[in-house]
């Protein structure tokens, strides 16, 4: 298949590969199964959409199928930490769009029906996802439609089924981004705001008033005792906010932990080894091999200025900065040995600014041959017009131009050019093909050096590994399976128990990260349970005692009644305030004379504005009576949240600085805010995702 091929040798240089709506980082870890699945229990499902509850295997396809398109566009797999986090929510989102928002929008009488859906792809109206993919890119590096529709008229010949996988993928991607470009259009269209509202919004914005006030700062503590809570307003706020309640499951548990670290002894045997070695790296005339073989750090072709190997080690960074050729001594830092050894110094800038020409196929030596012959002042950037694979890196304007170049943001094979001589081209090879190299400029040169760093760190031994495995045994052998025999086994044994809250999520327990495993006996246990030793990352020994446990749902009220009653106290506290500083202050005509009878000051604001965009200066119940206040007339008393506030509007000024342009422009935020928030309201009570359970 020409088109899948074409596809396939597009992610070279300067090929930004942007696949639209989840064309991205499709990785999975067939591997990383928990226990044997049972799929007719709801116990064992990912998640619910809709209604539609989605099993551990369906998920696992899901991710599987991306995992496949990645590999297949990029040659390319990963198995880390992030990139598997990554792929999983794409697989999630996709589900979700799918299952929920798709039928969302068609109940709103929205559709994208099959001949829109051809258009999208290969005709007229090329959705954006096929454009701005990156996949269909000519030689000039321009998006061909042709190459679309040849892809799609020779994709079934690929005969392992991953070409039809990439099609199916892609019409979904294009599908799903219709449906939502039409009903952000929908949502958009019913943004109406009509002129009353923008004049309305303008002269709210444009008047100002300068305001003297008393305020006299509510006391919550102590008490007052006869502001009286009963049960039943707590519980009438319950059932009016219960929503504030809801919580995901929980489980609030007690553990000690046992870290393997290395003895004495196997310090010193590491020590022992290390020295014995030494002599070998200091004369070995291939340190790369060396360190392969035995360095826990391997080599790294990296010229290194003072203060950039202090992260490895001090030691090691003060003996390279102040040695030109030689090997170190041996350093020790905790449990781990370093030596170094200088292999090559030079004055070696930290940017170079690069420009090139990129030829592949089978006479792609010899056209780099022909074209350096042809090179000459002021025609390098007219030669990777006419001839360079990579059309897309046009730096300050000059085809061919790459832009600056550091060791940390460096393409594979590039890294001659940090030492190349200013202005004379070279022919370079790298995995994407062969280039015509040369360096324009460079930022000023700083000494530095090559050097090969000897790293071993100690481990603990079998005879360590046991200690510690037999005293964390004794903890759990006395606990026996039961919370109270845990802690009374905790302290016999006069070991620390640590206290914490845990969700289905958790992952790490203090500094202890890849700690799932602790998480999942938790959650499969009921209360008053002990765990055996629960192992993490071969180097922590868990015991572990479930204490108590909170279902998901919503919180008993119980358990937030002292928090209701906060909150209750402070609206009633600040309403007695209230009525009691009227009374205070009654019969007196002047700001001067309350004040004088409340024990404060007056205070004056300038600018206070009833506007939607106005900081939050001051407190929103003073705010509005401001705005509705007569001039001239003393106004309140208004309770708020840190005081009661009596007031006096001085007088009202209008500008004429907040435009219609400026109530358009904020009218735009609010509507771009209101779209982000559809998909999360969508998803509010109809999305349970339970994928913390099993990754």
């Amino acid at each position: 298949m020409a088109a899948l091929e074409t596809i396939r040798t597009k992610f070279g240089i300067g090929a930004s590969i942007i696949i639209a709506i989840g064309l991205l980082l499709f990785l999975v870890n067939p591997s990383d199964i928990i226990q044997t699945i049972q799929s007719t229990s709801s116990k064992y499902d990912v998640g619910k959409i809709d209604g539609k509850s989605i099993s551990y295997q369906e998920f696992e396809r899901e991710v599987s199928e991306f995992a496949d398109v990645r590999e297949m566009l990029t040659g390319q797999s990963s198995s880390t930490e992030q990139a598997q986090l990554q792929v999983r929510d794409m697989a999630w989102n996709n589900l979700v769009d799918q299952n929920l928002v798709i039928p969302t929008i068609e109940k709103a009488g929205l559709s994208v029906g099959q001949q829109e859906q051809i258009d999208l792809f290969i005709g007229e109206q090329l959705s954006p996802v096929i454009t701005s993919s990156g996949l269909f890119v000519d030689e000039s590096g321009n998006f061909s439609a042709s190459l679309v529709r040849e892809f799609m008229e020779n994709v079934s010949a690929d005969e392992s089924g991953r070409g039809i996988l990439l099609r199916n993928y892609l019409q979904n991607a294009v599908r799903s981004n219709r449906y939502n470009e039409k009903y952000m259009g929908l949502f958009g269209a019913a943004s109406y705001v009509n002129s009353l509202e923008t004049q309305r919004a303008v002269a709210e914005n444009n008047t100002t008033a300068n305001v003297s006030f008393v305020m006299v700062p509510n006391t919550y503590y102590p008490m007052d005792s006869t502001v009286v809570i009963s049960k039943a307003d707590i519980q009438n706020y319950y059932n009016s906010h219960k929503d504030m309640f809801r919580q995901k499951a929980t489980r609030s548990i007690e553990y000690a932990v046992y870290e393997v670290t290395p003895s004495d002894k196997d310090i010193a045997a590491q020590n022992q080894e290390f020295v014995t070695l030494y002599d070998e790296f200091t004369t070995t005339d291939n340190v790369r091999a060396f360190l392969q073989r035995n360095s826990d750090r391997q080599w790294a072709d990296t010229w290194y200025k003072e203060g950039d190997l202090r992260t490895i080690n001090r030691d090691v960074d003060t003996f390279v900065a102040e040695n030109q050729s030689g090997v170190s001594p041996v350093f020790q830092s905790g449990d781990n040995f370093f030596a170094a050894r200088i292999m090559e110094s030079a004055n070696v800038p930290d940017s170079v600014y690069v420009r090139h020409i990129m030829l592949t196929g089978a006479n792609a030596r010899q056209q780099a041959d022909s074209l350096m012959g042809v090179l000459g002042k002021g025609n390098f950037s007219t030669l990777a017009a006419l001839h360079s694979i990579d059309q897309a890196n046009a730096s300050d304007g000059e085809m061919g131009n790459l832009g600056w170049l550091t060791q940390n943001a460096m393409i594979p094979g590039f890294e001659s050019v940090l030492t190349a001589p200013v202005g004379k081209p070279f022919i370079a090879t790298t995995i994407y093909g062969t280039h015509i190299v040369e360096v324009t400029k460079t930022t000023k040169p700083v000494a530095k050096k090559k050097v090969a760093v000897f790293e071993k760190a100690t481990l603990p031994s079998k005879e360590t590994y046991s200690s510690v495995y037999n005293k964390a045994n004794l903890l759990a052998t006395r606990a026996a399976g039961k919370y109270e025999a845990y802690k009374a086994a905790c302290d016999s044994t006069g070991v620390y128990s640590r206290s914490m809250t845990i969700n289905e999520g958790t992952d790490t327990y203090g500094s202890i990260g890849h700690a799932k495993e602790v998480t999942r006996w938790a959650f499969n246990n009921k209360p008053g349970k002990a765990s055996g030793i629960i192992t993490v990352d071969n180097n922590y020994f868990f015991v572990v005692a479930v204490k108590d446990a909170q279902k998901e749902g919503y919180a008993k009220v119980e358990d937030v009644s002292e928090g209701i009653r906060s909150q209750l106290y402070s609206e009633l506290y600040a309403k007695k305030r209230c009525e009691e500083i009227a009374a205070q202050i009654a019969g007196l005509t002047s700001l001067e004379e309350i004040a004088e009878k409340l024990g404060t000051t007056v205070s004056n604001l300038t600018d206070v504005t009833f506007s939607t965009t106005s900081a939050p200066t001051t407190e929103p119940s003073f705010v509005g009576a401001v705005a509705a206040a007569k001039e001239g007339a003393i106004s309140g008393p208004v309770a708020g949240v840190m005081g009661t506030y009596i007031f006096q509007v001085n007088g009202r000024e209008t500008g004429a600085y907040y435009t219609e342009e400026d109530a358009r422009n904020y009218q735009a935020r609010l509507d771009s805010y209101h779209a982000q928030m559809l998909l999360p309201i969508m998803m509010d009570k109809t999305v349970d995702d339970n994928r913390a359970r099993f990754y």
